[in-house]
């Protein structure tokens, strides 16, 4: 059996589009279990590497034999498979897109995906919708990040305001666009790649949070690199971190956290714990200090670890 290099574009009900030498190809996986993945709940998703064999009949079907090592991945946890999500993978850029409001601008859900991101994935924070205006309780937390290490931009689909400066960030790099619904991703999309014609939609005004309009990941190629298109995501659930070292995926604690006087610390409630005393000092944003309780809580009671 003669096996083949492609690239997984996107995977709908164990459908996988799979490109290679520029042709596509229609596969599913062989034994629809993939050696040393028997337990994952998505051991395919947009980025993914894989060996497949062509289908003799059909010339544009084939069978995933093997997944090829990932250089990284971002993923969440699952909380109806009860089982970690791999929302896309091999990327160069990590975009994580919030919006200055309708809807609100909310901070822990880029705290959580910054924590998701740490393993190796460069990661860059959009604020879309700068013409509604952006007050200053918003940029207090956007230049937290950048004193974090990391960056940030603020732009307008509507207006065009810094979008060609986006365009040059991630030109030839294989950016995943990820943010809650609402946040503008695919409106951003379409003025970055026109062409596409990406589904957007409106913001609910009952409940201020935006409707679905993508339902998967889709890996979509550009001249100059290209772009993965994810669903939004209401939350992100945190998966494999050890309660205990929380505090090492939130960078704003580590020059504080070496002065606790146990170690290790949980930064919660011990005695002279110099995170504590750095967030009543006002060096660590009180904001992003309940963002690190919210998830060390949710660490605690899932055991998603």
């Amino acid at each position: 059996m003669s096996l083949m290099e492609g690239l997984i574009l996107t995977g709908i009900n164990n459908i996988f589009t799979v490109h290679s030498e520029n042709n596509l190809y229609l596969c599913e996986i062989k034994g629809k279990v993939l050696r040393g993945l028997e337990n994952v709940y998505n051991p395919l998703a947009a980025g993914d590497k894989v060996k497949f064999a062509v289908d003799e009949i059909s010339d544009n079907k084939g069978m995933i034999v093997e997944r090829l090592k990932r250089k990284n991945e971002f993923s969440r946890w699952n909380n109806k498979r009860n089982a970690p999500q791999t929302i896309a993978a091999n990327i160069d850029y990590l975009i994580c897109v919030a919006s200055a409001g309708n809807p609100p601008f909310r901070p822990r859900f880029i705290d959580r995906v910054l924590v998701m991101a740490e393993s190796g994935i460069d990661v860059l924070v959009v604020l879309n919708k700068s013409d509604i205006g952006i007050d200053n309780t918003t940029m207090v937390r956007m230049e937290d990040y950048k004193r974090m290490g990391y960056n940030y931009i603020v732009c307008s689909a509507e207006t065009g305001e810094n979008m060609d400066t986006l365009k040059k960030i991630i030109s030839g790099k294989i950016s995943a666009f990820v943010g809650q619904s609402g946040v503008g991703k695919s409106t951003l999309l379409n003025v970055l790649y026109p062409g596409h014609e990406l589904k957007t939609g409106a913001v609910s005004i009952k409940h201020d949070r935006g409707r679905h309009t993508t339902n998967y990941s889709k890996l979509i190629f550009e001249d100059d690199g290209g772009f993965i298109d994810t669903p939004g995501i209401r939350e992100i659930e945190i998966f494999g971190i050890n309660p205990d070292d929380l505090g090492f995926h939130f960078n704003d604690f580590s020059e504080f956290r070496e002065t606790c006087r146990f170690q290790p610390c949980q930064h919660k409630n011990e005695p002279d714990c110099g995170v504590i005393k750095a967030v009543e000092d006002g060096l660590i944003h009180p904001d992003r200090y309940e963002s690190y309780l919210r998830i060390l809580a949710s660490l605690e009671q899932s055991g998603a670890v």
